[in-house]
């Protein structure tokens, strides 16, 4: 599969993380969102272990990596990241919550454009201020 197969995966499993985490945070019988968080995130990293085993691939080699300091910071964010995002799930509706995180994208975005010197086209622009406008006309009431 090339990477915009993957990105179709991704989309569509991560379309329904949203739907998932406020049913399962709200309610009768509610998880605490950072349980949901901790028992998401434990699939995840099983999950994980597992493609890794599957394909072959060192473990013992990348943390020796002069590029883990990335990895960590990374894993920072996604921990701040996802917990304010399983948090503002449990106290308010998808609808308007799912498109603020989504947005995202498009700051990532301009940060592989400002940081990472990637190209800057029409239409990436165009691409970028229609999705913030988008995010603006769903999530304000």
């Amino acid at each position: 599969m090339n990477y915009i197969s993957w990105a179709v995966v991704a989309l569509g499993a991560y379309s329904l993380v949203a739907p998932l985490m406020k049913v399962a945070t709200t309610g009768q019988g509610k998880i605490p969102s950072d349980v949901a968080a901790l028992v998401a995130n434990t699939v995840l990293v099983v999950g994980t272990v597992g493609v890794i085993v599957v394909s072959g691939q060192s473990v013992t080699d990348s943390v020796v990596s002069s590029k883990l300091p990335y990895v960590l910071a990374a894993g920072a964010c996604l921990a701040v990241g996802i917990l304010s995002y399983y948090r503002a799930l449990a106290l308010g509706p998808v609808s308007i919550v799912a498109p603020i995180f989504g947005m995202f994208l498009a700051i990532s975005s301009v940060v592989g454009i400002v940081a990472l010197g990637e190209p800057l086209t029409v239409r990436k622009a165009a691409g970028i201020a229609f999705a913030v406008l988008a995010i603006a006309l769903v999530s304000i009431d």
